[in-house]
């Protein structure tokens, strides 16, 4: 098969393009970067490099695809990020059409069903939308938990003023997702002919801030480690002096605040919480625990 990648060489796409080349097809990889040209063709891929932002360079990369995987950035721009992401969305949309493309896999998040009250996953609410208007396309949408990777960016603040926590409570529950289950997921859908539009969960864990505080401060040798719910307005100061642009410090205090009211994981409690992950928070631990005695 041939099949064309986006999300360049990041923290699911490379695993994934290394399965691909290993099961024999012929690659694509789509980055923004010129720089990551060289890395791409030594794992056996091609590169293409541009923005997914332009339909003409994206019908071009997807030609002669037998199926292509898309990824949203999870903020594109300084501000009308949601707006951006859509238009990437239906640029995605308009180049699968031009290039006459019959399959394709999208990397989503859980609470991409609600239309709002869940920040920046906002943006692939819209991109679904817009792919299940695709005529003569199977759609398979995979909507990942919270990647297990991302708490790795909490060890500044865990390290030096020990808390470890986020704008939502304790016992609040997250589905969580390592990106290797994701990669391998995202490779059995690619080389399936897939059945219309279709949504699939992949999850690996499902825990409560207090479960997650648990297992990581155990890893670190501080079992009295807690979690903290903090303050929406601390937490929006926090990562305005730490730089992040106002529009996405609003967005992912809007996202915690989507964890707390239940809208971000309604739909996957509601349908059936289906496990199908393999790796869990506590293998996990050991690479939080290296991050941690790095730092």
């Amino acid at each position: 098969m041939k099949i064309t990648t986006t999300g360049s060489l990041g923290n699911v796409a490379k695993p994934l393009v290394k399965k691909l080349i290993a099961a024999g097809h012929e690659v694509t990889v789509i980055s923004t970067k010129e720089d990551r040209r060289d890395e791409i063709e030594a794992l056996g891929a091609d590169a293409a490099i541009g923005s997914i932002s332009d339909e003409a360079f994206l019908a071009e990369a997807f030609s002669g695809a037998d199926a292509v995987y898309l990824m949203m950035p999870p903020s594109m721009g300084q501000g009308n990020m949601i707006q951006n992401i859509a238009d990437a969305g239906q640029s995605y949309a308009n180049a699968i059409k031009t290039a006459g493309i019959s399959r394709a896999v999208m990397l989503s998040s859980v609470g991409a069903d609600a239309a709002k009250g869940t920040g920046p996953v906002q943006g692939v609410h819209h991109v679904e939308k817009i792919l299940q208007t695709l005529d003569g396309v199977n759609v398979t949408v995979l909507r990942s938990g919270f990647f297990f990777i991302n708490f790795l960016r909490d060890i500044p603040l865990l390290k030096s003023k020990g808390v470890f926590g986020n704008n939502y409570n304790s016992d609040d529950r997250l589905a969580l997702t390592h990106p290797e289950d994701l990669s391998t997921a995202l490779a059995e859908e690619l080389q399936a002919e897939g059945d219309g539009f279709e949504v699939k969960y992949i999850v690996g864990d499902i825990l409560t801030g207090a479960e997650i505080a648990g297992i990581f401060g155990r890893a670190i040798g501080k079992p009295e480690l807690v979690w903290t719910a903090i303050p929406d307005e601390q937490l929006k100061q926090g990562m305005l002096a730490g730089g992040l642009p106002p529009e996405l410090v609003g967005l992912i205090v809007e996202m915690g605040q989507g964890v707390r009211s239940g809208i971000i994981t309604q739909d996957f409690f509601a349908s059936g919480a289906i496990v199908t992950g393999q790796i869990k928070l506590e293998q996990f631990a050991e690479e939080f625990k290296t991050a941690y005695q790095n730092a």
